[in-house]
């Protein structure tokens, strides 16, 4: 790594998040006129971003599983990876080349510090997805031993993620170094002795276990209070009655697609491996068990105490405002209620949750998904916790 893959401050500013915009391929002042798709009613094809500049994942299995089972009912829908720059997600929503988004609540932070009028309308992270690895033997349930280290990145961007993260744990941001160690190869990085720790998620513990990366983890979803990503639209969209709508039918293949994805697991997974073959290859179907049921946990929250899939708890959100208004990353305070919505969620969850059940359950699960004992795996979902 050379100097210049360090970033030392702390915040980021206005300058580093051109700067960043430059190296993503797209900016709102490329695309111009011609990158703009005008819609005479609603929407036409209804393009969803991904945050990680790919799509051959399991963390949208809540899509594939429901486009399988036809609960997009008609809609034209499109996924699209983007970038593997961190914040494109959020950039081409705001231009109109996407219409949704799936950004950290970091890199919202950060659409909101620059000017960008979106909404956060489907909180997909109830639990914090966010985790610290470290090379086994080397980690610490007390992340303020962290000041003085460098932690690897796979996108600059992500700092936004990692900075509110230590914050939150009381660790003084201003003295740990950061090294943009390049997608996908930050965890190799880490493997390979750069670093003293990389910023991780649940459902990528179980994908880099495929790729030989066996780390120890502080893991956010056991000692994080904060909000992890979430689904962003422009707000004039809700705004406008057609598009919500729209918006609200299609939340509801998500919905579906979730509680889907809940009663089983597994036929999830196979609906995934079906759309991308070579991740089937790469993960098998325990490894790819293991993935889908960290990101059930942290999809699914509390569900007791939410208002169903996709619901804001907004006293979260608001301790994460806080948080980054506190350590400089944002320079105004953000008031959760004005960039966080609940108006869709109701009618997100209007759906008959027994035939999605019973959907669930009929699917005829192929002789290596049928052999695994998924209670088994749950059981040890956390053994790479750091003790």
């Amino acid at each position: 790594m050379t100097k210049d893959n360090l970033i030392h401050q702390a915040g980021m500013s206005r300058r580093t998040f051109l700067q960043v915009t430059g190296a993503g391929l797209v900016t709102a002042t490329a695309l111009g006129a011609t990158g703009l798709r005008a819609r005479a009613e609603a929407y036409g094809k209804f393009t969803w971003i991904s945050p990680r500049g790919t799509l051959e994942v399991l963390d949208d299995y809540p899509y594939w599983a429901a486009k399988k089972a036809g609960y997009f009912d008609g809609l034209d829908t499109d996924m699209q990876p983007g970038p593997s720059d961190g914040t494109a997600t959020v950039k081409f929503v705001d231009v109109g080349q996407a219409d949704m988004g799936f950004p950290s609540p970091g890199v919202f932070s950060f659409a909101i510090q620059n000017g960008m009028k979106l909404k956060s309308v489907f909180h997909m992270g109830a639990r914090d997805t966010f985790s610290i690895a470290f090379r086994k033997g080397e980690g610490s349930n007390d992340l303020k031993k962290l000041e003085g280290k460098t932690i690897l990145l796979g996108s600059a961007a992500w700092q936004s993620i990692t900075d509110p993260l230590l914050a939150a744990q009381g660790v003084d941001i201003k003295k740990v170094k950061y090294v943009e160690a390049g997608w996908p190869t930050w965890g190799t990085a880490l493997a390979g002795g750069q670093g003293d720790a990389a910023l991780s998620w649940e459902g990528l513990r179980a994908e880099w276990i495929a790729k030989g990366l066996d780390f120890e983890y502080w893991l956010g979803v056991k000692n994080s209070k904060l909000p992890a990503n979430t689904f962003v639209v422009r707000a004039a969209d809700l705004e406008d009655p057609d598009k919500k709508a729209f918006l609200e039918k299609y939340l509801r293949g998500w919905a579906m697609g979730l509680e889907f994805g809940y009663q089983n697991p597994r036929a999830a997974v196979e609906a995934v491996f079906e759309q991308f073959p070579t991740l089937a290859k790469n993960l098998g179907p325990e490894l790819g068990t293991t993935s889908i049921l960290q990101q059930i946990n942290v999809f699914r929250g509390d569900m007791d105490k939410r208002g169903g899939w996709g619901s804001h708890d907004m006293a979260s959100w608001q301790g994460f405002f806080d948080e980054i208004h506190k350590i400089g990353q944002i320079t105004n305070p953000v008031k959760a209620e004005d960039v966080c919505s609940n108006d869709l969620i109701p009618a997100a969850n209007d759906f008959d949750k027994a035939k999605v059940k019973a959907d669930a359950d009929g699917v005829k699960l192929s002789e290596g998904f049928a052999a695994l004992d998924v209670d088994k795996i749950k059981a040890h979902l956390f053994d790479s916790a750091v003790k």
